[in-house]
């Protein structure tokens, strides 16, 4: 009964969210998806997506928002009899018809993102061979300049919790005395507690540098040398990247970034097979030979025998990644 109250509640809140950000938007941009409605900042949206060749966003366009709300009400009233007969087929009924309901949600909407994404106006005023503009379906992902986070909304984890419920008691009715009850309550506990770790932990590591196809976040130009590049990811989980370790630390000294948001950074091993490795872990080498995309003077290297290896043809100096960021 009380996950029926909650689905009723999802009807009034917004389910998804999908936040832009970009230097010229410090304060950030935000589309919002209700059962019923699209919200947030629709129309500077669409203004950009205009330039690129998207289709605008238009919520008479989606049939999913005139049935959604009628998916939900089925939902909560089908929760209030489940309770109210007690019977555990069912439970076990509705369990797999929630879950069910929740993958074909997210195979439709990643459908949707591919196709605003994928077919773009082939007489858009700004068209970059090869490139695709499909936001993530959950987590981070540079676009551009831009930067799109797609996380569930207020909405959206009131559903997972209903979920998360439903399937606690989906496992202590699987056993059928108190003894038995009890041990499964620290299996359904850990059980949950793992979904929910894994859903926040989506994209919290570094992701590889595509050289040719991802830009640098700060001064936009696409990544084309394997041996430099550097990556910046937030306590969110957004991903930036940068061709160059000069152009990580200009966007750090950029006042419109909250340094205090920095989870960690990562930079490209000048060696072997340009690996990502912890800033705080890497052995730099500065010196006037290297020649850097950006201008910068700085390789990073694994370990000391490849810096070893690397010093005998490059002469320069051995520095810290503390000398050069203090956060």
């Amino acid at each position: 009964m009380f996950c029926s109250l909650l689905l009723i509640g999802v009807l009034f809140f917004p389910m998804w969210q999908i936040q832009l950000s970009a230097p010229q938007y410090p304060e950030g941009l935000i589309l919002r998806i209700y059962p019923h409605k699209l919200g947030g900042n629709v129309d500077v949206i669409n203004g950009l997506n205009h330039y690129i060749g998207m289709k605008p966003i238009h919520q008479d366009d989606f049939f999913e928002l005139k049935v959604l709300p009628y998916i939900i009400g089925f939902y909560a009233i089908l929760f209030l009899l489940t309770a109210m007969r007690g019977r555990r087929w069912m439970l076990n009924t509705l369990l797999v018809l929630f879950v069910l309901f929740g993958v074909v949600a997210m195979i439709d909407f990643w459908k949707w993102e591919y196709n605003y994404g994928h077919n773009l106006n082939p007489d858009a005023p700004i068209i970059v061979p090869g490139m695709a503009y499909q936001p993530p379906l959950i987590g981070f992902k540079q676009l551009l300049n831009f930067g799109a986070y797609s996380i569930p909304d207020i909405g959206g984890w009131i559903f997972v919790g209903s979920g998360l419920i439903l399937l606690l008691i989906v496992v202590m009715e699987w056993n059928s005395n108190r003894k038995k009850i009890r041990a499964a309550k620290p299996l359904a506990t850990s059980l949950i507690f793992f979904l929910l770790v894994a859903i926040s932990s989506c994209n919290q590591g570094p992701e590889p540098i595509l050289i040719g196809r991802d830009n640098c976040s700060f001064c936009t130009m696409t990544v084309s040398d394997a041996r430099f590049g550097a990556e910046l990811i937030t306590r969110k989980g957004k991903i930036f990247k940068f061709d160059d370790p000069n152009c990580l630390l200009s966007y750090l000294e950029d006042s419109t970034f909250d340094r205090s948001q920095v989870k960690e950074i990562y930079l490209t091993d000048f060696c072997n097979h340009h690996s990502l490795i912890k800033s705080d872990q890497a052995l730099l080498l500065k010196s006037d030979v290297l020649k850097a995309p950006m201008g910068g003077h700085i390789a990073a290297f694994i370990n000391a025998d490849s810096l070893r290896i690397a010093m005998k043809a490059i002469k320069g100096s051995i520095i810290r990644w503390d000398e050069l960021y203090k956060p």
